[in-house]
């Protein structure tokens, strides 16, 4: 346990979050992205999602008053979420739970990953090939194997119910993949550039790795749904690349009922492969990310790389729902291509709030834009991938301010 100053402060910011919970604005919040989710409202929705270096600038780790390390990052997500809802403003849910991790490891691919990093901290780093030889190397993957330590995540389970008894909903839950989209830990394995070239020097090797992995991940599910181990992520929690989760689409399981993929929302990209044809896409990735995606009830697709030359794949998948307009989408296809029938997840240029004075008519414009592109949509504004503010945490709340004045003015 945590010393008692640490729980004290836990407990104190754990009821300011459980105040904020019990707003009719949050459920009201709820019951618009159970309504946007489901294709029934066309009203956009706005939420801000920056990464851990612009939330330094917004709410950062030396502002946390906990001794250990496990507290203040409780603490951190407490003021975080306490910032959001008093400052930000924007369409994120505050709610009354509290999740505690799965206590867990995980072997590796037989082939441990390598990077060269640039030294700078939160650099670039260039991805060194360990699959370099297929003859030679592609024997020795294995399937990372996860193993639960059950004693200590229900000591972990415990513990936080102790501390907040009385206070939050406390839950067991872990996130076990962001993406199932494959190409990441492909080129983890075989690098970039290496990568790329094999579409045209190595393509059966490259169906076999793909082949590889996509069964790794099939395995992983199953794995997963087998020992318990998966929740839903229908309600507040974050999907693909940007969005919550909440939906009366999927039928909610009942406490300690086995969750399944087919409960769950599902996500799969191929960012890394923009400069791919997308016939190629088409031929060596997509059979994959369609057989994967059939394992869930909804799915997302994209996230940085522009889904367009991509739809006729793409709108095949189980259950497409949202779908990634990143800012390198051509927005001008929206109302065609997704019209009423999928969200059209828009992500604005995050370097439109990078500058450390706030440029309104810069963001208004492209807001404005976006929002007209998408007026026979059922958008949503995503701001992600924000690695700074500019160290001007007000642009983060200018933003949603701009949002909401420019979805007044066309929606009224």
């Amino acid at each position: 346990m945590p010393p008692q100053n640490d729980i004290k402060i836990l407990r104190d910011l754990a009821k300011r979050v459980a105040e904020i919970a019990a707003k009719p604005s949050e459920k009201k919040k709820a019951m618009l992205w159970t309504a946007h989710n489901d294709l029934k409202t066309d009203i956009p929705l706005v939420m801000f999602d920056p990464d851990w270096s612009a939330w330094q600038e917004l709410v950062p780790w030396e502002s946390c008053s906990c001794e250990t390390n496990e507290a203040r990052s409780w603490e951190l997500d407490f003021r975080k979420t306490i910032w959001r809802n008093e400052v930000l403003k924007d369409d994120k849910v505050a709610d009354n739970f509290f999740y505690v991790p799965y206590d867990y490891s995980m072997t590796g691919w037989g082939i441990d990953p390598k990077k060269n990093f640039s030294g700078t901290k939160g650099g670039a780093y260039k991805i060194r090939s360990v699959l370099e030889d297929y003859e030679k190397d592609f024997c020795k993957l294995r399937f990372p194997q996860i193993t639960v330590d059950y004693k200590k995540s229900s000591e972990r389970l415990e513990e936080a119910q102790n501390i907040f008894d009385g206070i939050l909903n406390v839950e067991q839950r872990s996130e076990w993949w962001w993406t199932l989209g494959l190409t990441w830990t492909l080129i983890d394995l075989r690098g970039f550039d290496e990568f790329l070239c094999d579409f045209i020097l190595e393509p059966e090797w490259l169906k076999k790795l793909l082949d590889f992995l996509y069964r790794e991940a099939d395995g992983r599910l199953t794995f997963l749904e087998k020992n318990g181990l998966l929740s839903q992520n229908t309600g507040n929690h974050y999907v693909g690349s940007g969005g919550c989760g909440y939906t009366d689409e999927i039928p909610q399981k009942a406490p300690g009922e086995p969750v399944t993929a087919k409960d769950m929302w599902g996500f799969v990209e191929s960012q890394e492969t923009v400069s791919v044809d997308p016939e190629m896409y088409g031929e060596f990735i997509f059979p994959y990310h369609k057989k994967l995606m059939e394992r869930f009830s909804l799915s997302c697709f994209a996230c940085c790389e522009p889904y367009e030359p991509r739809w006729k794949y793409a709108k095949q998948l189980h259950g497409l729902r949202r779908v990634s307009c990143s800012p390198w989408s051509n927005r001008g296809v929206m109302e065609e291509l997704l019209g009423k029938n999928y969200v059209a997840s828009i992500k604005p240029a995050p370097s439109s709030i990078a500058y450390a004075q706030f440029k309104d008519d810069l963001v208004r414009g492209e807001i404005r834009e976006a929002l007209e592109c998408s007026k026979n949509c059922i958008p949503e504004l995503i701001m992600k991938d924000v690695h700074t503010v500019g160290g001007n945490p007000h642009n983060a709340v200018r933003w949603v301010e701009i949002c909401r004045e420019e979805i007044m003015r066309l929606y009224g």
